[in-house]
């Protein structure tokens, strides 16, 4: 199915979870878990994967969907980007407990239409929706160029660049946009209805990690906010305002009140139009009908934009690789600006990072650990030696 990969699949007809396959082979022989600092944890990455995958299993989720739903929390963690990492199982483990969220994940395919098709998730695990659709949208490109999967009724699926990376892997430009629970205010009020509503794209780039872009349209992700208030960390006064309309750099704070758009009104409008995509277009939840991860007594109601362009019926794929490698080469030949020691292009940072994270290990909040462990002893699952 991939063109090309350095690490083997280990779930069956799941092209996107490479690092199962590449923990095993790189891991080191280091403990598990090494105390570096009271608030902070190492832990090595297969082991965290392993035990997240158990949580699930024990949740009632099908040994293979758990195995991706554990993946791809790892993966965004082994990114750095710990806002969508495994500080979120107890949250969707939360949803299972309560049935907003279905275990054994069924979507219905309720239109098939050639290039364009709609899914119906069920309320289903939303990673193994997005996986599938992916899968789908890839398909459909490969018979007519383009393939377009809509998506209701879906569920949080973590980091929206573990799916585009997964079109990207097989010679696809993979695009997903999502929507989610009020985060940010309409440009000029202070109510919070629209979501910050992320969106990725990813291309392959021959002997570089696929070009990736995975934003939300606020000035940050909410799930940074959340992390910020796992480590008791203030936040910049930037990010947010307060339910009086004030600048906060409490996380309570300001996850009680709004999260500031990036550039201003632009971003704004931006996260309204990928609502169009996500929401509207698909028949699920929209602005105000959407609720997060966190909720756990609230269906989510989540849409997705998923989309594939096959790269060949635009011209030859080495053609396009050399283009992208050139592009790459000429970004980072840009002289410096002043505090600045190398340029990255997009998905640069989250390749050196996942490569740095398997050999040194993940550092987590000893708070994150914690919960984790708690929601293992809630479902029976033991946590690895030393935690």
């Amino acid at each position: 199915m991939t063109r090309s990969s350095s690490m083997a699949r280990t779930l069956p007809q799941r092209p996107a979870p490479r690092n199962r396959a590449r923990l095993a082979e790189i891991a080191t022989p280091w403990l598990a878990v090494v105390r570096e600092d009271p608030h902070a944890m190492i832990v090595a990455a297969d082991t965290l994967c392993r035990f997240v995958a158990a949580l699930f299993a024990a949740a009632r989720v099908p040994a293979e969907d758990a195995a991706l739903v554990a993946d791809t929390l790892v993966r965004a963690d082994l990114w750095g980007h710990s806002s969508h990492g495994v500080m979120r199982a107890p949250w969707y483990l939360d949803r299972l407990r309560t049935g907003v969220m279905t275990p054994v994940t069924a979507p219905e395919t309720v239109v098939d239409a050639g290039a364009v098709a709609v899914i119906d998730g069920r309320d289903g695990v939303g990673q193994v929706i997005a996986h599938r659709a992916m899968n789908d949208a890839v398909a459909r490109a490969r018979r007519h160029g383009v393939g377009i999967v809509s998506v209701r009724f879906s569920n949080h699926h973590g980091a929206l660049g573990y799916f585009t990376r997964m079109a990207a892997e097989q010679g696809c430009i993979g695009i997903l946009a999502a929507n989610g629970s009020p985060a940010m205010a309409p440009w000029g009020g202070r109510k919070k209805v629209i979501g910050n509503n992320p969106w990725s794209i990813a291309a392959p780039a021959r002997r570089h990690a696929p070009m990736m872009l995975d934003i939300a349209n606020t000035v940050v992700a909410r799930g940074k906010i959340f992390l910020a208030r796992q480590k008791g960390e203030p936040i910049p006064a930037d990010w947010a305002i307060d339910a009086d309309g004030r600048p906060t750099t409490d996380p309570v704070a300001a996850l009680a009140g709004v999260i500031l758009p990036m550039a201003g009104h632009k971003g704004y409008a931006i996260s309204l139009m990928m609502d169009v995509l996500s929401g509207v277009l698909s028949g699920s939840g929209v602005m105000t009908e959407v609720n997060g991860p966190y909720q756990a007594e609230k269906r989510s109601g989540s849409g997705h934009f998923v989309m594939a362009l096959d790269i060949t019926r635009f011209g030859p794929l080495d053609a396009f690789e050399a283009r992208i490698e050139r592009m790459i080469a000429e970004i980072k030949a840009v002289p410096l600006a002043e505090g600045f020691e190398e340029v990255f292009y997009p998905g640069e940072i989250e390749a050196r990072n996942e490569a740095r994270h398997l050999r040194d290990g993940l550092d987590l909040p000893e708070k994150s650990v914690r919960d984790l462990v708690a929601a293992g002893a809630a479902l029976g699952v033991a946590a690895p030696h030393g935690w």
